[in-house]
C-alpha cells in the first residue's frame, strides 16, 4: 500500500530550511547562503522510501517586501502553505518570535494543518535549556504534533523529524518515479548553483540584486563535455565591476567554483562560460521578473 504527503518547509530567512531540505533528501538541490532571502522560488524535493513517498516543498523565508521580486516570494510562501498535507516549522533556538513567524503560524492555524515544530541550530547553544522558552512560547501559539530540535549541521535529531514526517504520509499514489529527487529542470538547478557562488563570494549589497540565465545548455554529441553559457544579471555598473573582478578575478572564482559543483551534478566534465549584464532595477520589473522565471 503506497503512501503519500505534501509537506511544505516554511520559517523565517535564515533559519536553515533549505539545508534540511537537502539533507532529508539525501542530495544538494536547493542553494544554501548565509545571507536571508537566498531561496526565491519554492523548489520540490522528492524522498522515496519504500512504500512511502514524501514531496518537500522548500520555501522563501517569509520576510516584508521591498520589491515586486519580495512581492512575488511572499506570495510563493503563502500559496505552499495552502497545498500541502502538512508542514514543518522551522525557527532558531533563541531570540523573539518574529512578525513574519507570527503571520505563518496564523496562516498554518487558518488552513488547520498538522505541523511540526522544528528548532534548528542546537548545535549553536552551550546550554540546550535556553531554548525551552522559545520553544514554550510557540508551542502555546499552536498545537504542533511535534516539537523536534535538530542541528542540521551535526545531523541530530534529523532521524527522528523524518519518522515523524513520515506519519504524516497518507495512503494514496506516488506523485513522482521512486528515483526523482526533484521536480526542477537541471537548467534551474545550473543557474542557482552560480548564483549560490555569487552570494558567497560577493558583498551583502549586491546578491539581492542578482539573478542568473543559463543562455545554452547543451551536451556535445560525445556525450563527454556539457556547454554551458551563463549570464549573471545585476542592477548597476558598479556591482557589474564588482562582479567581474580586477582582471575578472573575482568572476573567474565564481566560474570555477560552480564548474566543480556542476561536474559532480551532472557527472559530466563542464565547459563553462559566463558573462555579466547590468539590468537595471529589474527586481521591479513585472516583465523582467516573468523572463526570468518568477510567475
Amino acid at each position: 500500500m503506497t503512501k503519500s504527503a505534501f509537506v511544505a518547509i516554511v520559517g523565517k530567512p535564515n533559519v536553515g530550511k533549505s539545508s534540511l531540505l537537502n539533507l532529508l533528501v539525501g542530495e544538494k538541490i536547493a542553494i544554501i547562503s548565509d545571507k536571508p532571502q537566498t531561496t526565491r522560488t519554492r523548489i520540490t524535493g522528492v524522498l522515496t522510501e519504500g512504500e512511502v513517498q514524501l514531496v518537500f516543498i522548500d520555501t522563501p523565508g517569509l520576510h516584508k517586501p521591498k520589491n515586486k521580486l519580495g512581492d512575488y516570494m511572499v506570495k510563493q510562501v503563502t500559496d505552499s502553505v495552502g497545498d500541502v498535507d502538512c508542514a514543518i516549522f522551522v525557527t532558531d533556538p533563541l531570540g523573539e518570535i518574529t512578525e513574519a513567524e507570527q503571520q505563518l503560524i496564523e496562516n498554518i492555524r487558518q488552513l488547520h494543518l498538522p505541523a511540526i515544530l522544528v528548532i534548528n541550530k542546537i548545535d549553536t547553544l552551550t546550554n540546550k535549556e535556553d531554548m525551552v522558552k522559545k520553544m514554550v512560547a510557540i508551542s502555546e501559539m499552536y498545537p504542533f504534533e511535534q516539537v523536534v530540535p535538530i542541528s542540521v549541521r551535526e545531523k541530530d535529531g534529523t532521524d527522528l523529524l523524518l519518522s515523524l514526517i513520515q506519519e504524516q504520509a497518507q495512503e494514496g499514489p506516488h506523485f513522482f518515479p521512486n528515483d526523482a529527487l526533484t521536480d526542477q529542470p537541471e537548467k534551474v538547478i545550473a543557474a542557482e548553483i552560480i548564483r549560490e557562488k555569487v552570494l558567497r563570494n560577493m558583498r551583502d549589497e549586491i546578491p539581492h540584486g542578482t539573478a542568473v540565465v543559463i543562455e545554452r545548455m547543451r551536451e556535445r554529441p560525445d556525450k563527454e563535455i556539457m556547454d554551458i553559457d551563463a549570464t549573471i544579471l545585476c542592477e548597476k555598473s558598479s556591482h557589474k565591476g564588482m562582479i567581474i573582478g580586477k582582471q575578472g578575478s573575482m568572476l573567474k572564482k565564481i566560474a570555477s567554483q560552480s564548474r566543480e559543483e556542476l561536474e559532480n551534478f551532472l557527472e559530466v566534465r563542464v565547459n563553462l562560460q559566463c558573462w555579466v549584464k547590468v539590468r537595471e532595477d529589474w527586481r521591479n520589473s513585472e516583465f523582467s521578473i516573468r523572463d526570468l522565471g518568477f510567475n
